[in-house]
């Protein structure tokens, strides 16, 4: 009778969308699949990411073995830099989600420190007592994997972020017959996406789109802005074929736009025919109807490229009446706000905007499977043990739910973040709890470890100290009333307040009268000039409070 058991600890993911990470522990050799970061709610002030506590695989760092990644999007690979700055262990991942991966490691100058091995879709390798066959799925983003992993115990298969497309723009469909095999030899568990519990039926296809875009790029008679997340290949290359369809040439616009198309051209996920891209300085050489600009942006962040041509102020991407801007994404809950604010401005630049809002033919799809994708697959692997990852406890509980109702399980165990599950042929148990929990990150600072965001706020006033920037702004005129008011405390040395005012004032005096119109906007720019121009003169991170006060 076998008693050993195989340890399955979650570290981030379920409890919470984003930051995902999971441990599964055979006697002394640990697997980490993915390593996610989230990005912070409104109320972290000063937080510019946040990843999981892995407190338990750095006290547990001679057993950890490799990290296996599903696939590249953030929630699962951002928080690779500040793991990695701890566990110095190999990274398996598919060879699109590598490029993505080195980008990040370069960046963080950590690229020449970790190995990188690439894997590919029924493909089995081993680590350790651990045989691993990854299964080609389908998602918003290409290349991703769900991994089967043969453990002493018996096989268990962590689906990753899909849905179920068979017939996706690459042309490499999700791999129903692998799932099928491995449920007619026995599943022990599956670890199955819950992130679209709550939508019933089936989640539509990533050609679904192409319809209605087709529409809009027929009928668009000036300029066309297409904004999607930049890492939605399928999406862009429907973009592409489209303005090659309807006669436009086009200018990639955007930091993460650009990088994300380079390399899926250079790996074969785009087939862009010579003379379709222009260079952004080239836009003014083409009459407006013959121009398709693929820009970067669609959460409304400050400083993206669609936010600045906005308000105008963007070298090469001018918004003019009668243009049309789609936004072919979802809104990320908590970003409804810049969104909303952006939509704004483009609505006073005369431009016709195109939302998802589902009335008149899909522009966005979920990449991610609904309520029947889940049971087919529950079905398919037929699994003793379902354990619902990925989401907020309600999402885990209804998912769970779903499957109890298939039939085709076991049993359905519901865990979160920091339960040890033990799993062998006979039962599954939880048994204890290891540390788990938020990491908070400054952009630019070592990894810093808080437990309360009052402990963090404490240590920040006391070492650092706090500035408070108090501008005075007509609101009608967008005019600047008085002199900014900047109050420093807990600086020692010497006085620089006047010459922080003169750096407020000459950051006001650079915005235009629509972007001081934006107080989220000016609120930004004085921070990052007033934080540049600190840690600059003092070496110090003082917590940078602006406030606007309208007259």
């Amino acid at each position: 009778m076998q008693t050993k058991t195989l340890k399955i600890i979650p570290l981030g993911g379920l409890g919470e969308f984003g930051m995902n990470c999971l441990a599964i522990r055979w006697e002394d050799d640990i697997l980490v699949i993915d390593a996610g970061l989230m990005f912070p709610e409104t109320e972290l002030l000063g937080v510019d990411v946040v990843v999981p506590d892995i407190s338990y695989l750095v006290e547990n760092k001679a057993h950890v073995r490799g990290i296996l990644l599903t696939h590249g999007h953030e929630d699962h690979i951002g928080g690779l830099p500040w793991v990695l700055q701890e566990l110095k262990v190999p990274v398996y991942g598919t060879e699109f989600t590598l490029a993505y991966v080195e980008g990040k490691l370069e960046e963080h100058k950590m690229l020449d420190e970790i190995d990188l091995i690439e894997i590919q879709p029924k493909k089995k390798f081993t680590i350790g007592p651990f045989t691993i066959e990854p299964i080609r799925v389908t998602h918003s983003l290409v290349d991703c994997v769900a991994l089967a992993i043969d453990t002493p115990v018996g096989v268990i298969i962590h689906t990753g972020d899909f849905k179920i497309d068979l017939s996706p723009p690459d042309g490499k469909p999700f791999d129903l017959h692998t799932f099928a095999e491995y449920g007619k030899r026995g599943v022990l568990a599956l670890l199955q996406d819950s992130t679209n519990v709550e939508r019933h039926g089936y989640t539509p296809s990533e050609w679904a789109v192409k319809p209605r875009l087709d529409e809009l790029f027929s009928r668009t008679q000036k300029k066309l802005f297409f904004s999607c997340f930049s890492s939605s290949i399928y999406r862009i290359r429907i973009a592409l074929e489209l303005a090659r369809t309807h006669g436009r040439k086009v200018a990639v616009i955007g930091r993460s736009m650009n990088e994300s198309t380079e390399i899926a051209q250079d790996l074969g996920y785009l087939d862009i025919p010579p003379g379709l891209i222009i260079n952004p300085g080239q836009l003014r050489d083409f009459p407006p109807e013959k121009l398709m600009l693929l820009i970067s942006g669609t959460q409304g962040e400050p400083m993206s490229a669609l936010s600045r041509a906005a308000v105008d102020t963007h070298k090469h991407a001018k918004i003019e009446p009668g243009d049309t801007v789609i936004l072919s994404s979802r809104i990320i809950p908590g970003n409804e706000k810049s969104i909303f604010r952006v939509i704004d401005h483009l609505y006073r630049r005369d431009a016709n905007v195109i939302c998802d809002d589902g009335s008149s033919g899909l522009i966005h799809v979920s990449g991610h499977g609904s309520r029947e994708e889940m049971r087919l697959l529950i079905n398919l692997v037929r699994p003793e043990y379902f354990i619902p990852v990925h989401g907020d406890y309600r999402y885990l509980r209804q998912h769970a739910q779903v499957a109890e109702e298939t039939g085709a399980i076991g049993g359905a165990i519901v865990i979160e973040d920091g339960d040890v599950l033990e799993v062998n042929q006979q039962q599954a148990r939880k048994n204890g709890k290891v540390t788990a929990g938020r990491v908070l990150i400054d952009s630019g600072s070592t990894i810093d470890v808080v437990e309360d965001l009052v402990i963090k706020d404490r240590r920040t006033l006391s070492e650092d100290g706090i500035v408070l920037a108090v501008l005075a702004l007509n609101k009608k005129s967008g005019l600047v009333e008085r002199l900014p008011e900047v109050v420093m405390r807990g600086f020692g040395g010497s006085d620089i307040t006047e010459p922080a005012r003169e750096v407020v004032m000459r950051c006001l005096d650079s915005l235009s009268p629509e972007e001081k119109a934006d107080y989220g906007v000016v609120k930004e720019k004085v921070r990052v000039e007033l934080k540049r121009f600190i840690q600059k003169s003092t070496g110090r991170r003082p917590m940078i409070m602006p406030v606007v006060m309208e007259i």
